[in-house]
């Protein structure tokens, strides 16, 4: 994977995800899109898997139904700046 590539999925997925994950998964999927999107699948599992909205009564109140919106979007524009 280029310099170009790798920042693109660091601009993508953000810029603590594992260089050394996406370059394994470059490896396998030879596709920068690819990658993403699998990167953004398993995120979306793994907001999934858990209660999107839990509250304490008069404590505090966690939501993540708008974080699951966003990666739905992003998902679904598929990163088609690049390939």
């Amino acid at each position: 994977m280029d310099v170009a590539v790798r920042a693109w999925l660091l601009a993508q997925l953000g810029p603590t995800t594992d260089p050394s994950d996406l370059d394994a998964r470059y490896a396998r999927l030879d596709s920068a899109r690819a990658v993403a999107n699998e990167v953004l699948a398993e995120r979306r599992a793994k907001l999934l898997a858990e209660p999107l909205r839990m509250t304490v009564d008069g404590v505090v109140t966690v939501d993540q139904s708008n974080n699951l919106t966003g990666l739905e979007r992003q998902i679904a524009h598929g990163g088609r700046a690049r390939a």
